[in-house]
C-alpha cells in the first residue's frame, strides 16, 4: 500500500491546499524538528499614496507598455535607485 507524502515543495500555496485537505496527526513518522525559518519574505510591501488621476495616468503608460503597472511602479523606484 502507497502511504501518502508530504509534498517536498517551496510553495506556501501548494503546502496550504494540502493541509486544508489533511491532518497532520496522520503525518508524524514524516515530520522533523528545524531550528531556522523555513520560508522568509524577500520582499516588502510599501503603499504609495496617489491620487485617482495619478493612478489613472499609470495604469495608462503600463497598458501601452504591455505590463502591469505595479511592475511598471517598481521598475521606476529601481530606476531611481540605480541613477542616484
Amino acid at each position: 500500500m502507497n502511504r501518502l507524502k508530504i509534498p517536498q515543495t517551496d510553495s506556501i500555496e501548494r503546502l496550504a491546499r494540502f493541509w486544508d485537505t489533511h491532518d497532520l496527526t496522520d503525518f508524524g513518522d514524516q515530520l522533523e524538528e528545524v531550528t531556522e525559518p523555513v520560508f522568509q519574505r524577500d520582499a516588502e510591501t510599501v503603499l504609495v499614496p496617489l491620487r485617482l488621476p495619478e493612478v489613472e495616468a499609470v495604469k495608462r503608460v503600463a497598458r501601452s507598455k504591455g505590463v502591469e503597472y505595479t511592475a511598471l511602479i517598481r521598475g521606476w523606484v529601481l530606476e531611481g535607485l540605480h541613477s542616484s
